[in-house]
């Protein structure tokens, strides 16, 4: 079952880059108040390099604006995503994670499996909300649809 809007985020260890690979527990990353999650099915690919990402990219400032830190995940290793991110031209404060494991992915219930397309155990499309590290919103994909979990509709949705 999928992680609920009034449960906590689960806690689990990920990985991204900064001088070299670093580890953030989630419950540190959560607990600096706002945060709006968004998770891609896999770095590089069609929608996400193409929409997704670049979306929170354009918008990352509006976020900002409302005191809401912007993180993106996805089940890749941390030089994947860190690759990613400078191809993106990432801004300084959107934290890419790295779900090497899919661990994460899985804590949350939001797993798919890609196989069929050589991906294996991949994350839904999904953006969530979060104030100190409880989900407030959470908006899940439809398989192959990109509608609800933009950095725009998000945005929209988001409580003053």
């Amino acid at each position: 079952m999928s992680i609920q809007v009034g449960e906590p985020i689960p806690e689990v260890v990920l990985k991204y880059f900064h001088d070299g690979i670093q580890s953030v527990d989630t419950s540190k990353l959560f607990e600096v108040g706002k945060v709006v999650l968004f998770a891609v099915p896999g770095a590089f690919t069609p929608t996400c390099s193409a929409r997704h990402l670049p979306g929170f990219v354009e918008r990352f400032e509006d976020f900002r604006k409302r005191g809401v830190e912007v993180y993106c995940v996805s089940v890749n290793d941390p030089f994947v995503m860190n690759a990613w991110a400078k191809s993106a031209e990432v801004p300084e404060g959107l934290r890419m994670l790295a779900d090497g494991n899919g661990e994460f992915t899985k804590a949350m219930g939001l797993e798919m499996d890609a196989s069929s397309n050589g991906m294996g155990l991949r994350s839904k499309r999904y953006a969530l909300y979060a104030e100190e590290g409880v989900v407030r919103a959470l908006w899940v994909e439809a398989p192959g649809e990109f509608k609800v979990s933009s950095a725009e509709a998000v945005l929209e949705q988001l409580p003053d």
